[in-house]
This record gives structure tokens, C-alpha cells and sequence, in this order.
């Protein structure tokens, strides 16, 4: 049975945004950006965006 576009959608959204969340956890952890990187999949822009908007919370 093949799945359909939008489930295949559905999943891929899902499972980058669980790469998100342990990247975001890793990153209060005090792990390396590169090793943070390499685990979830996500490029070095994306975690290092991730940093940023915990920076910007923490001064809020």
C-alpha cells in the first residue's frame, strides 16, 4: 500500500519537529552545536538558530 503525500507530509513535519525539541534540550544540556547537528540531522544554521531564540528567551 503506498502512503499518501500528505501522511508522508505529516510524518516528515512530525519528525523534524522531535529533531527540534532534542536539539533545544541538548543545547540547555550544554552540548556542542556540531555534535547537536550531526545527531538530530538538522544543519549547524538551524541549531545555532535554535541557541538564538533560547538566548532571547533567557532575556526576556
Amino acid at each position: 500500500m503506498q502512503e499518501s503525500t500528505v501522511y508522508r507530509s505529516i510524518v516528515r513535519e512530525a519528525q523534524e519537529e522531535s529533531s527540534r525539541t532534542i536539539a533545544l534540550n541538548c543545547l540547555r544540556a550544554g552540548v556542542s552545536i556540531d555534535i547537536i547537528a550531526s545527531c538530530t540531522g538538522l544543519s549547524i544554521e538551524e541549531v545555532q538558530q535554535l541557541q538564538q531564540q533560547i538566548n532571547e528567551s533567557a532575556q526576556s
